[in-house]
C-alpha cells in the first residue's frame, strides 16, 4: 500500500500548478488525485443558470471535457449550497459522494468521487480553494484585458478607415476617447518586419515621441505597422529621421517607409507616400527612406479637373440603396477606394467577403459607366476619388453640367508638365536600358506581369525584376499595392495628347 502523502506536500503542488499551469492544470491534478470528477460549477442565483460550469479544467475519469456540462450531482449540490446561504457541503447518493466548497459568490469547486472517496478528499479540496480562486480572477483579468486590447485595435482601425475616408470629425471624436490625439500636421511612417516585432517597434516609436504619434497595425498587410508622428516631433523633424532609423534598428528584417509632411486631412496621400518610401527602402542599406521630392499629381489636376471628377462621381455621391442595409453612395465610394488602393486585400480593411466586393465593385461599374478590368478606367477612379476628397452624400448633386472628359483634363498644360517631369527619370541618365519601354508595354496590359512578359518577350520573373529595379528609380510602388501604376497610366496619356 502506497504511503499516504503528505498535506504539506499537496498544498505545495496546488500551489506550483496554479501558479504554473493555471486553472485547468490544477483541477486536472485533483481530479487524478481524488480519482473522480473536479471541477468549478455556477451558482444556480449566479445567472448563468444552475449547472453552467465555467470554461475549466478537464474531468477526472469520466468527467466532462473543457465547456461540457458539469454532473447532475454538482449541479443540485451548487444550487442547494447557495440556497442555504453556506460555504460548503456533502452531499451523498447511490455510490458517491459530492464535495462543494465555495470559490466566491458565484462559483464553488466540486469533486462528485465514489465511494468510499480518499479520507484526505476534503481537506485536499478545502486547501485548493484558495489558489484556485485566485488563479481563476488572474485568468478572467487576462481575458478582460485581451477583450480590450481588441476593443481597441479595433477602434483605431476603425480612426484609420475614417481618415482614409475623409471624414475627420467622427476620426477625431473616436481618437479622443482613446489616446493620443491626432497629430495635425504629421509624417506618416509606415514599418515592415515580422509580426512578432511589431509591438516592439510600436512601444519604440511611442517612447521616442513621447507618445504623441498614433499608432495603428495595418489591416491589410499583416507585417506592417502605421504610425501617424506630429511632424515637430524632435525624431523626425530635422533632415534626416532619426526616428525612422532607431525602429529599423530593432531588427535586422525591419524596414520604414516616411511621407512628407502633410496636413491630417491628406492623410490618404501621406499613406501612399510612405507606401512608396518603403518599396525604396527595401533596397538600401539603412532600410529607410522618405518620400522623394517630386510634383503631385492632386496639385496639378485640381483646377483643370475638379468639375470632371465631380461630374464623374456624382452618380456615386448621389446614389440611395433601395434597402436601407445596404451600401450608400459612401460606402461604394469607401470600397472604391480600398479596392483601388489594395485589390482583392481590401476584403481585410472593409470587413467584407469577397463575393460583397465584387457585388459593389459591379454596383459602381454600373453606376458610372466604367470597366474596372481596364487600367484607363482604374486611374480615372483613382483621380476623381482623390479630386473630390470625403465627398459624401448628396454631394454630386452640385456637379456643374458639361464639365471636360478626361482627355480634355489632360489636356491642360500644367498636366503635361506634370508628366514630363513624373516621367523624365525613366529617359534620364540612371535609368536602365529600356525602362520606358518596360513600362509602357506593362501599362499597355492593364499592368497585368503575365501578358506583359509576353510582350516583352522575356520570362515573367525577369519582368518583374526589371520593374523592381523600376521601382528604385522612381521611388514609387509598382508592384505591391498602393502602386503607382495608376499615375504612371495618366502621365503617358497626357504625354501622348501633348505630341
Amino acid at each position: 500500500m502506497n504511503a499516504p502523502v503528505p498535506r504539506s506536500d499537496d498544498v505545495l503542488k496546488l500551489h506550483r500548478l496554479a501558479h504554473g499551469g493555471g486553472s485547468a492544470a490544477l483541477l486536472g491534478w485533483l481530479a487524478t488525485r481524488l480519482g473522480g470528477w473536479t471541477g468549478v460549477v455556477r451558482h444556480a442565483a449566479s445567472g448563468a443558470g444552475a449547472g453552467a460550469g465555467d470554461p475549466g479544467g478537464p474531468g477526472g475519469p469520466g468527467g466532462p471535457e473543457q465547456g461540457e456540462q458539469p454532473p447532475g450531482a454538482a449541479v443540485r449540490g451548487a444550487a442547494e449550497m447557495s440556497a442555504r446561504g453556506v460555504r460548503s457541503a456533502v452531499l451523498h447518493e447511490a455510490g458517491s459522494a459530492t464535495l462543494l466548497f465555495a470559490l466566491d459568490d458565484r462559483r464553488a469547486l466540486a469533486a462528485v468521487l465514489p465511494l468510499p472517496h480518499p479520507a484526505e478528499a476534503p481537506a485536499l479540496l478545502a486547501d485548493a480553494v484558495v489558489p484556485l480562486a485566485l488563479v481563476l480572477r488572474a485568468e478572467e483579468a487576462e481575458r478582460r484585458e485581451a477583450r480590450a486590447a481588441v476593443a481597441e485595435a479595433r477602434s483605431r482601425e476603425a480612426v484609420l478607415r475614417l481618415l482614409m475616408g475623409g471624414q475627420l470629425p467622427i476620426a477625431h471624436q473616436i481618437a479622443e476617447a482613446l489616446r493620443p490625439s491626432l497629430p495635425d500636421p504629421m509624417r506618416i511612417h509606415v514599418a515592415e518586419c515580422r509580426s512578432g516585432r511589431l509591438a516592439e517597434v510600436a512601444r519604440l516609436c511611442q517612447e521616442l515621441t513621447g507618445g504623441r504619434a498614433w499608432v495603428v497595425r495595418c489591416p491589410v498587410y499583416v507585417r506592417h505597422l502605421i504610425m501617424l508622428v506630429p511632424a515637430d516631433a524632435p525624431a523626425v523633424s530635422a533632415g534626416h529621421d532619426t526616428l525612422a532609423g532607431a525602429l529599423t534598428a530593432v531588427a535586422p528584417d525591419c524596414t520604414v517607409g516616411v511621407s512628407g509632411e502633410l496636413a491630417l486631412s491628406q492623410a490618404p496621400t501621406a499613406y501612399t507616400q510612405a507606401f512608396h518610401a518603403l518599396a525604396v527602402a527595401r533596397g538600401r542599406g539603412e532600410r529607410h527612406a522618405r518620400f522623394g521630392p517630386g510634383p503631385e499629381l492632386e496639385l496639378a489636376a485640381h483646377e483643370a479637373g475638379s468639375d470632371w471628377a465631380g461630374t464623374l462621381l456624382a452618380p456615386l455621391h448621389a446614389y440611395e440603396p433601395r434597402r436601407p442595409q445596404n451600401p450608400d453612395g459612401q460606402e461604394l465610394r469607401a470600397t472604391a477606394n480600398a479596392w483601388l488602393n489594395f485589390g482583392s486585400h481590401a476584403t481585410r480593411l472593409l470587413k467584407v467577403h469577397r463575393n460583397t466586393l465584387a457585388a459593389r465593385l459591379r454596383l459602381i461599374e454600373t453606376l458610372l459607366g466604367l470597366d474596372l478590368t481596364r487600367l484607363g478606367d482604374q486611374a480615372a477612379l483613382s483621380l476623381a476619388l482623390r479630386l473630390t476628397p470625403g465627398a459624401g452624400r448628396g454631394s454630386g448633386a452640385a456637379a456643374p453640367a458639361g464639365a471636360p472628359g478626361l482627355d480634355a483634363v489632360l489636356r491642360d498644360p500644367r498636366l503635361t508638365d506634370w508628366a514630363r517631369a513624373h516621367l523624365s527619370r525613366l529617359t534620364g541618365p540612371d535609368a536602365p536600358a529600356g525602362a520606358r519601354d518596360t513600362v509602357r508595354t506593362w501599362l499597355a496590359h492593364d499592368a497585368r506581369l503575365v501578358p506583359a512578359a509576353a510582350a516583352l518577350g522575356v520570362s515573367v520573373p525577369g519582368a518583374r525584376k526589371r520593374l523592381a529595379r523600376i521601382e528604385a528609380l522612381l521611388e514609387r510602388s509598382l508592384l505591391q499595392s498602393p502602386s503607382a501604376r495608376y499615375d504612371l497610366w495618366l502621365a503617358h496619356r497626357a504625354e501622348e495628347l501633348a505630341e
